[in-house]
């Protein structure tokens, strides 16, 4: 009963875990407090909501970009969301669902606001984002992981020729998607692998320039392992584990999205300039898995060790008597005289045959 009950447990929890690392995970935020706030059920907060919504329930568009705008004058909103070159439009538009749910909790009464999951990004604003390189703020994340310091300069050239590769393949895509991922060696028989993504509206140049920003926060020469920095317009990300679906092809080319119209000339609005680190540990899930089922193992030899020692005492309690019982046994040792007696003096008549030892005779006791 206790090991059924025990392994469901232990069953449920990995279930848990499984579940938890299925799912995409919210890397950074920015609310920008200096571009004003809405009231709450204000003719802003409607706009927002409808925009958002039009966003992650657009299922016409399958390449991974949205953008729109909702409201007039002063409560109009416009929106982008971008998901990663590789990720599917059903799974995209999960990510960014769940993004709208999230970044409006995060930033309740601001008027612009951006987001990062690991599949996606969404940004809203006041003020039109479209077609506007925009590189502030920028949010760097690494692992502390690092090479030997010995490879630590080999390590940085190697990556450094791989995202210049891959800079100038995203940034000569086309206007559905900006999009590259790539591998390349390392030393210390490592793989390299790298993904960088502009958002699709940006022209050549610019996605060029905002991805050349984006390389210059990676921490030089120490021997990250992995890295990636967020910036609005693009991003990039390299590790020495894969990460990304090297399989996926871009589907078919839809119809180019029509560029939204606005009432008031393009403005990026007042961004804040100011540049953010992150340091993430990056632990192993499988480590976590292998923990916790390692509790789970104590427990369960915790719980069966006093019903072994029980049984092992109850088993072995029947040993005396076993050992009384040989002991009251008399050994069966007769002298030579008798044994002649019985044999009838080794009478050839009670001689039933020949052992190893001698002949065998039968006696009568």
């Amino acid at each position: 009963m206790v090991s059924s009950r025990l392994l469901f447990l232990l069953s449920a929890i990995l279930m848990l875990i499984v579940h938890a690392i299925g799912q995409p995970k919210f890397l950074s935020y920015i609310c920008n407090y200096n571009n004003g706030n809405f009231t709450s059920n204000s003719n802003y907060e409607e706009n927002l909501n409808q925009l958002l919504s039009s966003l992650y329930s657009n299922t016409t568009i399958d390449y991974g970009f949205y953008n729109s705008s909702y409201g007039q004058n002063s409560d109009q909103v416009y929106g982008i969301g971008l998901c990663r070159g590789d990720v599917k439009p059903d799974v995209c538009r999960s990510c960014l669902k769940n993004s709208s749910g999230l970044l409006t909790q995060l930033c309740p009464t601001q008027k612009e606001a951006i987001g990062w999951y690991d599949l996606c990004m969404l940004r809203y604003s006041n003020s039109s984002i479209y077609d506007i390189m925009n590189s502030n703020p920028q949010i760097t994340i690494w692992n502390t992981g690092t090479v030997s310091a010995n490879y630590a300069a080999q390590f940085y050239d190697n990556l450094t020729n791989l995202l210049a590769n891959l800079r100038t393949e995203a940034a000569a895509g086309d206007s559905l998607r900006k999009y590259a991922a790539g591998s390349g060696s390392a030393p210390e028989f490592l793989t390299l692998y790298a993904l960088l993504q502009c958002t699709p509206d940006l022209s050549q140049q610019d996605c060029n320039n905002c991805l050349l920003i984006a390389i210059k926060n990676i921490p030089c020469c120490n021997g990250t392992r992995s890295a990636r920095v967020l910036v609005p317009s693009c991003n990039m990300r390299f590790d020495v584990l894969s990460f990304f679906d090297s399989a996926t092809t871009p589907p078919p080319p839809p119809p180019p999205p029509s560029t939204n119209t606005t009432t008031s000339p393009p403005s990026k609005g007042n961004q804040s300039n100011t540049s953010r680190t992150i340091i993430i540990v990056v632990v192993a899930s499988v480590a976590f898995v292998v923990l916790i089922a390692s509790i789970c193992i104590c427990v369960y030899l915790r719980v069966s060790s006093p019903r072994e020692k029980a049984a092992e005492t109850l088993t072995c309690s029947s040993c005396e008597d076993v050992d009384d019982e040989i002991q009251s046994v008399e050994s069966l040792q007769f002298d030579f005289t008798a044994i002649r007696v019985a044999t009838d003096d080794f009478s050839e008549a009670n001689k039933l045959g020949q052992g190893g030892f001698g002949a065998v005779y039968k006696v009568t006791v």
